[in-house]
């Protein structure tokens, strides 16, 4: 995930990444030691797990490696006092490896082979405001948190005027204007109603030409086009008033005001079919969503598509055709809504 260098810049992070990669690389290493581990595992009736090791390529391995060691604390406070490691967390260092928590949820969510472009900026909006609040565990960490906001602001301080960004939010019904917080959202709808004003204005006129062709080309043309704390943030926001909107023109931009006047979706709910339902209601809008939401918010997906190639071919499948390799790995594994992982790029798409 793009935050991921944020995190990676901060010394007190970094230190707790390499403690922790000291400790679990000495355990791996040593089945000696690991055999003490486990006995301290079962002596304090705990379940018997092993330390995870990170990929440092792989931002989430490093988190789930230093989770994996803070359901292992106590063991290992056991462990240290009765044998020795080559270095051990402190206590602030614990503290920063809990705080990591929502970086990592955040991560999943815009990983998945359905996040949408306008899954960015409310992830982004959301840390936000859980970076700014203050609670009763935040003691020795601040410093490190302000660190953290001024770093994800500084890398993200162009998404609320990016139209890739901020048009997809507006037509997913789950966020619509609550999730700008640098008061852009009257622009950003401006910006909106001009593309629909645009759009119904080259459609009226591609009408009008249509209606002048003369009949046998008008029959031709036819026939030949036959959820945590982050939940409760994105809730929080979500409920919250919108800006007052800018007054609208008459048209396709009334589609807007009234879609902007419904309160958003459930968070669970998908926005394509929402606008599958709802596309005669707002034609136009459901035209531009088609076009918006389509984009991924990573290269995520992209990369695992890849990988999955090499589960297809293989030694043994050797032989296998270009164009049967492609209908194993689009048509059956990745657009087979029965396998869960159809694509909102398909023609298939509910919208």
């Amino acid at each position: 995930m793009l935050i991921y260098p944020c995190l990676l810049a901060q010394r007190s992070i970094a230190d707790a990444i390499a403690v922790g990669r000291k400790i679990v690389g000495h355990l791996k290493h040593s089945a000696l030691a690991y055999s003490c581990l486990e006995d301290i595992q079962g002596q304090l009736n705990q379940p018997i797990k092993r330390l995870q090791q990170d990929v440092q390529t792989r931002w989430n391995s490093t988190y789930y490696m230093l989770h994996s060691l803070i359901e292992q604390k106590r063991v290992l406070g056991v462990y240290v006092f009765e044998h020795e490691l080559p270095d051990y967390l402190t206590a602030h260092q614990w503290t920063t490896v809990a705080i990591l928590a929502p970086f990592e949820e955040l991560t999943k969510k815009v990983s998945s082979y359905d996040a949408l472009a306008s899954d960015v900026m409310p992830a982004v909006t959301v840390l936000v405001r859980l970076l700014n609040r203050e609670t009763d565990e935040d003691h020795g960490v601040k410093t490190m948190k302000a660190t953290l906001l001024a770093a994800v602001k500084k890398r993200f301080s162009d998404v609320e005027n990016n139209p890739l960004y901020f048009i997809p939010t507006i037509l997913d019904p789950r966020y619509k204007d609550r999730f700008f917080s640098n008061n852009t959202a009257p622009e950003a709808k401006l910006h909106l109603k001009q593309k629909l004003q645009m759009m119904s204005r080259a459609e009226a006129e591609g009408s009008r030409a249509e209606a002048e062709e003369p009949p046998a080309k008008l029959f031709l043309k036819a026939q030949a086009s036959t959820s945590s704390s982050l939940d409760t943030v994105f809730d929080e926001i979500a409920k919250e008033q919108p800006q007052a909107a800018q007054p609208l023109a008459a048209g396709a931009a009334i589609e807007l005001d009234t879609y902007l006047r419904e309160a958003p979706s459930p968070r669970e709910d998908s926005p394509l079919k929402y606008w599958g339902v709802n596309k005669i209601r707002f034609p136009t809008l459901a035209k531009i969503a088609r076009k918006y939401l389509a984009a991924p918010c990573s290269s995520v997906e992209s990369e695992r598509l890849f990988s999955s190639v090499s589960h297809i071919i293989d030694e043994n499948r050797n032989s296998l055709t270009a164009d049967n390799a492609e209908k194993l790995l689009f048509f059956i594994k990745k657009n087979n809504p029965a396998t869960h992982f159809f694509s909102p790029l398909s023609e298939s798409s509910e919208i």
